[in-house]
């Protein structure tokens, strides 16, 4: 259909599409649909590994006192998109310290910092929790491997909301079998779906859920908004929502 001047793309990540994009008309994707359904994914995941409600949840009997806190915790996030706005928003009450690193250094509400992509190893060593809400792209692919892991806390935890291969797997089973990090959170993983027999499954420092930042329920409603106001947009000259950089690939 080479006369079609827009194509609308289902998910917020477009790397199945990838290698379809041109130059030669405009592409959207579901950017910023799924925001809050993610963050909020994300924050539960984070209070549910810091303070170990999993490892409660495995146990047979009556347990001794595990955990550390996000109220007041040093946090990272990897990304600065819509499900950063919205998680921003959402740890407004736990007063916490927030680092954001993204492409673009600009401010962003409820951040302390903002570091630009190039610096993200040095928002590592002091956080508490890292979390991970960014675009897969070649420059983000393996970003979080066993020289990073070996950087940060050996209380911190790191929650994967984004793409499974931000982490390099076997570093990251390294470094929970070692203890050089306090755990890991991961709604997305790599390879996808994850083997039954996965060591990740049974250790009890690692939090595995199948890809559910937002469930059909969630997401269908959202992303039938966003397409009816992208036509509404189209169909008066308007710019439309959710713009794909075909050069920067999201």
């Amino acid at each position: 259909m080479p006369d079609l001047g827009w194509v609308q793309l289902p998910f917020a990540g477009i790397e199945p599409y990838a290698a379809l994009l041109d130059d030669d008309r405009v592409w959207t994707c579901g950017k910023g649909v799924y925001a809050e359904p993610v963050a909020e994914m994300a924050l539960a995941l984070a209070l549910a590994g810091m303070r170990h409600v999993a490892g409660y949840a495995r146990t047979t009997g009556w347990s001794g006192p595990h955990g550390v806190n996000l109220l007041g915790a040093n946090v990272t996030i990897l990304g600065g998109g819509g499900i950063t706005a919205s998680l921003l928003r959402l740890l407004a009450p736990f007063d916490c310290r927030i680092t954001v690193v993204r492409n673009r250094v600009e401010e962003m509400v409820g951040a302390d910092e903002v570091l630009g992509a190039d610096r993200y190893v040095d928002a590592l060593p002091d956080a508490d929790v890292v979390f991970l809400a960014l675009p897969l792209t070649p420059e983000t692919e393996g970003m979080i491997s066993r020289s990073e892991l070996e950087q940060m806390k050996r209380t911190a935890w790191i929650v994967n909301v984004a793409r499974g291969r931000h982490i390099v797997t076997d570093d990251l089973v390294w470094a929970l079998e070692h203890g050089v990090i306090g755990g890991a959170v991961l709604d997305v993983t790599d390879p996808e779906p994850l083997p039954d027999d996965h060591p990740l499954w049974s250790m009890p420092n690692c939090i595995v859920t199948p890809h559910v930042g937002n469930t059909p329920e969630m997401g269908v409603p959202l992303l039938s908004e966003r397409i009816t106001t992208n036509v509404r947009r189209f169909a008066a000259g308007e710019p439309l929502v959710g713009h794909v950089d075909v050069q920067r690939g999201y």
